[in-house]
């Protein structure tokens, strides 16, 4: 039986013969011939005490039983197999399957295979087997500091992208040395070849298995906990199970509660890196006690552990903190407190910008630009719903307008005053606040508005999330009739938009309901959802779903970017809502004189300024185009005494309102163009002797190249025609290539 699980069969004759199938058949009960019995791929051989060992006599009466078989669906193929096979002897040539897909669940390779099952391969290299992996080696890690520190109580342990994490509760936090400990550790672990098995339990068996584990208990007693997506990876709406760490002497060297699955053994995962630590509330609340929080990076091979390196080095280069920092954009003052920046002249320069690019493009698109206040009464938000669904992101409230008399007796109640949130209900109120005729609609209401959201103090990360923000915010008005052609008109707009700024490679996401979070009936969201589907696919765009992902008042579309090292990013947001307009009650009086709800769109192309602005810091690593560049010309004397010939070109800049800057300093001209150099400033000018005697300026640019001696005239216009067009140019070809075109 021994040399059988080694994949062997032994032939009378001699030698040992791969590849083969054998049965083992004892005289014991059927149950015990079932359990034995091994079947790999050919012919039948019959071991039984105290005869030889040959070929199988078919006709043998009570020596070959017969062979039980189930029907399957393999790969689109119906096939009949061995009803004791799993998905080891069926992908058994393939060593790169890890787990099967079983009626479209992911499940362990080893799992047992029913009459009727639908079952497909899942490969280590794919999306699906990728997870698996990381999930692994998320139980390896933690096996680790259970190693290193038995005392470290387990919290959980997700995939996330590019890698994992894990949350653990110790006496000291983990130091960069620990973490080196830890990734040795796990390398030992990896090497050993354990393998993890799943075991189904009892709630009872459970709680008793894990009595000194207090947020695995906490878990497994929650019965909602496989609502949360962290706590999806420990527990299962349908079932309880451990996964054992097995060794190769079939000794259980360490266990976790997961619902999997997993893979065959632990020298499946190739790629790994431990990353870092960081501090992390048990279940994201302030309220519970703080973890500490080790991630991992995990791929399928080495080559694309490198890759991921490199782009996170690159992405490193062009952080947008670091930026903002070394260009003087923006800052974060403590006297003010997390989330909340300032922008220094360079930075509001890019803003003012943005703003009024988009300022421009909405007038043309005939949308109506509104002003509304920062803080409003809570009662508007009770209407809107957001006091019982987003309360938690919202500031605590400001209680005013209360009197007293002079004895301290309140004479009138105040008011519960609340930073906004968001703009969408200030805009119901300037809709409803006169009577709308169905020839005004769609009405597109537009305004930059400046939001407030708590976001705790450790979730906040520079421009990207943010506790102060200012989207682009714009509502429109529609009939259902004209619902989808405004959804398609809108998603043009924003996609060229978006590709104005230089953004050109995009996804769309279709957020769905949440079946836990959400107001309106079921049938205006499957409407609203199937809409927006609808318009998502005729675009042409790649759709990709986002369960559970919508605000609680309508399905949105979400663009996702990819910038010029590959990563993505959300920016502009679509969302349909029936929901807002009937708890506004608004009205329109239709062609026929009645009254009819309005369909309400609500739309960020930034998202929010912020964070739009630091997506394009980071794709452009600094160098923003020439029409965004918080300084598009710098000018660089070779001598003060052709300064003031450079000083009237930029001057006549200035007159266009091109942002110009000028070295006058003391520093030596090979200085000054380092300095210009850094600057990331797309027109670099020079003036030297020859260009001063012939009323010209001489051009550098980012890349070093030069165009000499251009007359001051045609220098201005091609400035002039560069910034226009909105194009890069990084070096003097771009430059030529911009005019010609």
């Amino acid at each position: 039986v021994y040399i059988c699980a080694r994949h062997r069969t032994v032939n009378s004759k001699g030698p040992f013969l791969s590849r083969h199938s054998i049965s083992v058949v004892l005289p014991f009960t059927e149950m015990a011939c079932r359990c034995l019995r091994l079947t790999l791929s050919c012919s039948s051989l019959i071991y039984s005490p105290g005869l030889h060992i040959g070929n199988a006599d078919p006709d043998s009466k009570g020596q070959l039983m017969a062979e039980q078989t189930i029907s399957i669906t393999l790969n689109g193929e119906k096939k009949e197999v061995a009803a004791d096979q799993t998905g080891v002897q069926l992908f058994s040539d393939d060593k790169n399957i890890i787990a099967v897909r079983l009626n479209g669940e992911p499940r362990d390779l080893y799992t047992e295979l029913h009459d009727g099952d639908v079952v497909e391969p899942i490969a280590l290299d794919s999306e699906d087997g990728v997870a698996i992996m990381r999930h692994s080696a998320t139980h390896v890690m933690a096996q680790a500091v259970q190693e290193i520190r038995p005392d470290a109580k387990l919290g959980v342990g997700p995939v996330i992208k590019d890698g994992f994490y894990y949350d653990f509760d110790v006496e000291t936090p983990f130091t960069p040395e620990d973490l080196k400990e830890i990734e040795k550790r796990m390398q030992r672990i990896i090497k050993s070849s354990q393998s993890f098995r799943r075991r189904v339990v009892t709630e009872e068996e459970a709680l008793a298995e894990e009595a000194d584990q207090p947020y695995k208990l906490e878990l497994i007693k929650d019965k909602e906990a496989h609502l949360d997506p962290e706590a999806a990876t420990e527990i299962s709406g349908k079932e309880l199970s451990f996964y054992d760490n097995v060794d190769r002497e079939g000794n259980v060297v360490w266990k976790d509660l997961c619902r999997g699955p997993h893979l065959p053994n632990t020298r499946y995962i190739k790629a790994f890196k431990i990353e870092r630590s960081a501090a992390a509330y048990w279940r994201g609340s302030e309220a519970n006690p703080m973890l500490q929080r080790i991630y991992g990076a995990a791929f399928a091979t080495k080559e694309d552990l490198k890759a991921y390196q490199t782009r996170l080095e690159e992405a490193a280069k062009r952080d947008h903190r670091k930026l903002g920092a070394e260009m003087d954009l923006f800052s974060f003052p403590d006297e003010i407190g997390p989330g909340l920046a300032v922008f220094h002249p360079k930075g509001a320069a890019v803003i003012n910008a943005m703003e009024d690019y988009s300022r421009e493009m909405h007038r043309k698109h005939h949308y109506s630009f509104v002003q509304t206040p920062h803080i409003t009464k809570g009662g508007l938000y009770e209407t809107s719903g957001h006091l019982q669904w987003y309360k938690d992101s919202m500031y605590p409230p400001m209680r005013l307008d209360e009197e007293k008399d002079e004895n301290g007796n309140v004479i009138k109640q105040g008011f519960d005053y609340y930073l906004k949130p968001m703009n969408c209900p200030m805009h119901n109120l300037i809709f409803k606040s006169r009577q709308r005729s169905y020839r005004e609609l769609p009405l597109r209401l537009f305004e930059f508005g400046t939001v407030y959201r708590y976001e705790k103090s450790g979730e906040v990360h520079g421009l990207t999330r943010v506790r102060g923000l200012t989207q682009d915010d714009s509502h429109i008005y529609c009939t259902r009739e004209q619902m989808k052609d405004e959804l398609k008109s809108l998603l043009t707009f924003v996609l060229g938009l978006l590709k104005d700024f230089g953004l050109d490679d995009f996804y769309l996401e279709l957020s769905t309901k949440d079946p836990h979070k959400y107001v309106g009936s079921d049938e205006i969201w499957e409407e609203a959802t199937n809409t927006l589907a609808e318009v998502a696919k005729e675009s042409g765009l790649d759709l990709v779903d986002d369960p559970c992902g919508a605000a609680f008042y309508g399905p949105k579309i979400s663009v996702q970017a990819r910038d010029a090292i590959g990563r993505t990013w959300q920016v502009s947001t679509i969302q349909l809502d029936f929901n807002l307009p009937e708890r506004f009650k608004l009205e329109y009086i239709a062609a026929d004189g009645t009254h009819q709800r309005p369909v309400m769109i609500h739309r960020a192309l930034f998202g929010s300024i912020e964070r739009f602005f630091a997506v394009l810091l980071e794709h452009y690593a600094g160098a923003f185009p020439a029409w965004l560049a918080p300084v598009q010309v710098l000018g660089v004397p070779v001598a003060d005494e052709f300064a003031p010939h450079l000083q009237k070109f930029i001057a006549s800049l200035e007159e266009e309102t091109v942002r110009c800057e000028i070295d006058l300093s003391d520093d030596r001209f090979g200085k000054k163009i380092r300095n210009a150099s850094k600057s990331k400033a797309p027109f670099i000018l020079i003036v030297g002797e020859e260009d001063m005697n012939n009323n010209a300026v001489s051009f550098r640019f980012r890349d070093g190249s030069q165009l000499n001696g251009v007359p001051v005239d045609e220098a201005k216009a091609n400035i002039l025609t560069v910034i226009k067009k909105r194009v890069q140019v990084n070096t003097a070809d771009d430059f030529k290539a911009a005019l010609a075109d």
